[in-house]
C-alpha cells in the first residue's frame, strides 16, 4: 500500500489517464441503485405552470402600465 503524498510526473499522468477512463458497462449495475429506481418527484409537473403564470403575470404589468402611462 502506497502512502505517499507527493507522485512523479509519470504517476500523476497515469492516475489522470486512468480517471479518464470510461465506465465499463458490461459489469456495471445499475439495477443495484436505488436511487435509479426512484420515482422522480412531482414537482417537475409543477414547473410549466409556474412559468406560465408568471409570463401571464409580467404580460398584465406590461398591458396596464402601458395603458396608465398614456394619460
Amino acid at each position: 500500500m502506497d502512502t505517499r503524498e507527493s507522485k512523479t510526473r509519470e504517476e500523476e499522468k497515469e492516475h489522470v489517464l486512468n480517471q479518464r477512463l470510461p465506465e465499463d458497462f458490461d459489469s456495471a449495475e445499475p439495477q443495484r441503485q436505488p436511487e435509479a429506481k426512484k420515482s422522480p418527484s412531482g414537482l417537475h409537473k409543477l414547473l410549466p405552470i409556474v412559468v406560465i403564470g408568471l409570463g401571464l403575470i409580467v404580460a398584465a404589468f406590461i398591458i396596464m402600465g402601458m395603458g396608465n402611462s398614456g394619460g
